[in-house]
């Protein structure tokens, strides 16, 4: 009998793939493109330009977009499908990179979970400056790519349906806000610590629940526009989150943490840098960055300086490989790739400044 032999860095490559899989498929994934879905086919346009477009209110729109991310536990995988919903459904590319950093930046639990094990100081340093990162990006962007008002520059969007939402003349305003919080609840109770029998009975009761809002109150037109969208963002995402994540497997196979480790032992610019870039690169599931940085690369044991602690802390859960190669399909390469270099470059930053003032 044949034995097939894999090489260390591909079976490296496919058991970060497999546990991807294993623990973000169903739970996150899944709940998180309906809801990418329900934002581009169902949710009413001015709706997400009200908080999301290119002419809202400032104040408004960057307060929401720089705050979302507290009450999402998603990672920067999973924020994708609802990046790529708001952003096809018309919101500014500010308001839409602010909420893209925004989302696994500064997730509550995570943010919690960091105050908690690595110390207070660094938890509110991380609250604070994830916070001022995400409107300070969504700023620049919008400074230096001004959003065409009629038509994105990115992929255009669906044609609307003879049911479009923005058209529809006898559905209660509530309803699909109804509809896209009850499946925000499905994606909160699905990445919850909870025990498993409470959160299967939860996420089982807003799966009903939906379903059945679902099927009574939005016609067969506004449920093949919804299960379209949701296709269509599945079949151009997960492809590339799947290679990204298996090539991050590889990369951390040949990471030489050791060697590293001597480089973070201050808050220089070379110690920033170096681990904003390492962030930016590798996937870090949602709250696994407090034990990457406190264990792996030592900052509970002193090995780590709090300057590269706190940059590697804003870059990684918010970018990883896969998440990059998705946002370039999204805006195309030019905002991506000025996107991608404000977040490490600002991260670098927000850890130069907290390591010389602690």
């Amino acid at each position: 009998m044949n034995t097939v032999i894999i090489l260390p860095p591909l079976e490296a490559g496919l058991d970060v793939l497999l546990e991807y899989l294993s623990a973000h498929v169903l739970t996150c994934l899944i709940p998180a493109f309906f809801i990418a879905g329900a934002i581009a086919a169902l949710l009413r346009r001015d709706m997400v330009l009200k908080y999301f477009g290119a002419d809202s209110n400032r104040w408004v729109c960057y307060s929401v977009a720089a705050t979302s991310g507290t009450i999402l536990a998603v990672c920067s995988c999973t924020i994708l499908p609802m990046f790529a919903g708001i952003y096809r459904r018309g919101a500014g590319i500010g308001p839409a990179t602010a909420f893209l950093f925004s989302g696994p930046a500064i997730n509550l639990l995570a943010v919690i979970l960091t105050a908690r094990v690595l110390g207070l100081d660094l938890g509110a340093a991380r609250m604070v400056a994830a916070v001022s990162m995400a409107v300070a990006i969504g700023l620049i962007m919008a400074a230096i790519f001004e959003r065409e008002k009629e038509k994105s520059e990115g992929e255009p969007a669906c044609t609307p349906s003879a049911t479009d939402p923005d058209d529809e003349k006898n559905q209660p305003a509530y309803i699909a806000p109804l509809f896209l919080a009850l499946l925000v609840g499905i994606l909160l109770a699905a990445t919850s610590h909870i025990s498993l029998w409470p959160k299967a009975f939860l996420v089982s009761a807003l799966v009903l629940i939906s379903a059945w809002i679902l099927l009574t109150r939005f016609g067969e037109a506004e449920r093949s526009d919804l299960f379209g969208e949701t296709w269509w963002l599945a079949k151009r995402i997960f492809p590339l989150l799947l290679i990204g994540t298996f090539i991050t497997g590889v990369i951390g196979y040949f990471l030489p943490v050791d060697l590293i480790r001597m480089v973070f032992g201050t808050s220089d610019l070379l110690a920033c840098l170096v681990a904003s870039v390492i962030g930016a690169l590798l996937y870090m599931p949602t709250m696994l960055e407090v034990p990457i940085v406190g264990t792996l690369f030592g900052y509970t044991s002193g090995v780590m300086a709090p300057g590269p602690a706190l940059a590697l802390l804003l870059a990684g859960p918010s970018m990883s490989l896969p998440n990059m190669l998705v946002i370039w399909r999204v805006i195309g390469p030019q905002k991506a790739g000025v996107y991608i270099g404000l977040v490490v470059i600002l991260s670098t930053l927000m850890g130069m400044i907290y390591g010389a003032i602690v």
